[in-house]
């Protein structure tokens, strides 16, 4: 019986070196379509069409003033039209929103507070109800805690004025506040997000779209059914890109990434964000995330050191971390990271191990104080708001 047991645990441990081997060899794929990525162009548009910005709200988290205060320094040579939306005047976001409407006048900004709700998705009834009072062609989608440069709309409408290409997005960068817990989900984007996506694009693997930016034409919305056509939808942003490709469109992304502030100040925080985020990706590519296992090298080798004990082979774990090291020096030179957090590499992998184990157990989703099931057409089904 302990010689199973014994056998059983060195199977398991080759196993999990196997799969630590794999994981290494993703990594290196990884920082080779980082650097492709990078060195990627994007010419400058022949023409730039004046452009709504859509700025759906809820809450005003500390940086909101500074996030939205950066789309209203564009240096783009048509107009830009801002219109910021939330479902109820007492919604602290509002007095953001006044504070910033009396401080910017000669911006063309427009604050819509209506409640109607249109489906489960409370983002895209914001949406739905904020369309009405965009007056230019081109739409520009973006969540609040993004943070962008004077030149990012002229970046945007490059990408969307190329032939064939129906709708833009962007990568974004982690953009910690202050803490631990914001540096390390700040990582998790850096260090984990960027690279999963760059490869599955390379591999043709990706299909993505992401709410730091959704831009589209007002055409191009209105032939694959607005935004009632996704107001159900969990994952509404990678349902816009999915239905424009349904379209016989493509989707084009921008080499500059934006940010994305990150301000969780505790472990439930960030667990309870990086699940959902976790459980949205599994709903709406369920192949593509178990294949993302090969993904966490680093916690591969050290369970196979465990099972098959502290004599195990350790180089297999140095070569895991040796990898894991040279695809995050490769993000940050090819995206300008910061870096200071770089030691925490091996740390952010064993915890977002967890986390993609975790999501595998139960399909339901805490969002902005609601609680949601997923159907089975990732549709969502609304259970209650989270109890205090």
């Amino acid at each position: 019986m302990f010689d199973s047991v014994a056998d059983s645990g060195e199977w398991a441990s080759l196993a999990c070196y196997a799969a630590a081997m794999l994981g290494c060899a993703y990594a290196l794929v990884a920082a080779w379509a980082v650097r492709r990525f990078a060195r990627s162009t994007l010419p400058p548009a022949a023409k730039y069409p004046a452009v709504t910005i859509l700025k759906p709200l809820h809450g005003a988290e500390p940086t909101l003033y500074a996030n939205l205060a950066g789309f209203c320094a564009q240096t783009y040579p048509s107009p830009v039209q801002i219109v910021f939306g939330v479902d109820h005047p007492d919604d602290p976001a509002v007095a953001v929103v006044r504070k910033l409407m009396a401080d910017l006048p000669a911006c063309d900004l427009k604050l819509v507070i209506d409640a109607r709700r249109h489906g489960e998705n409370r983002k895209v009834s914001n949406l739905i109800n904020m369309l009405g009072e965009a007056r230019h062609p081109v739409l520009v989608v973006s969540d609040s805690d993004i943070v962008v440069g004077p030149d990012y709309l002229k970046g945007v409408v490059a990408g969307l004025e190329r032939p064939g290409v129906g709708l833009v997005t962007c990568l974004y960068c982690g953009m910690p506040t202050t803490g631990l817990w914001a540096r390390l989900t700040a990582a998790a984007i850096d260090y984990r997000f960027l690279p999963d996506v760059l490869v599955g694009l390379e591999l043709g693997l990706a299909a993505p779209a992401f709410g730091a930016t959704i831009a589209l034409r007002r055409t191009t919305l209105a032939q694959i059914g607005g935004f009632e056509a996704v107001v159900d939808q969990l994952a509404d942003d990678y349902a816009l890109g999915a239905l424009v490709r349904q379209g016989g469109l493509t989707v084009a992304i921008p080499t500059a990434p934006v940010g994305h502030v990150c301000a969780e100040s505790s472990a439930a925080d960030l667990f309870g964000h990086e699940l959902r985020w976790a459980r949205t990706i599994r709903a709406v590519e369920p192949l593509g995330y178990v294949g993302l296992a090969m993904t966490h090298p680093v916690a591969f080798a050290l369970l196979g050191l465990l099972l098959g004990g502290l004599t195990s082979n350790c180089l297999i774990v140095a070569l895991a971390l040796a990898c894991r090291f040279a695809l995050q020096s490769e993000l940050d030179r090819a995206f300008r990271l910061r870096g200071d957090f770089f030691w925490s590499g091996p740390l952010r992998d064993l915890l977002s191990f967890a986390i993609f184990v975790a999501s595998f157990f139960g399909r339901g989703v805490e969002w902005r104080g609601h609680r949601y099931g997923l159907r089975d057409d990732n549709s969502l089904a609304y259970y209650g708001e989270v109890e205090p």
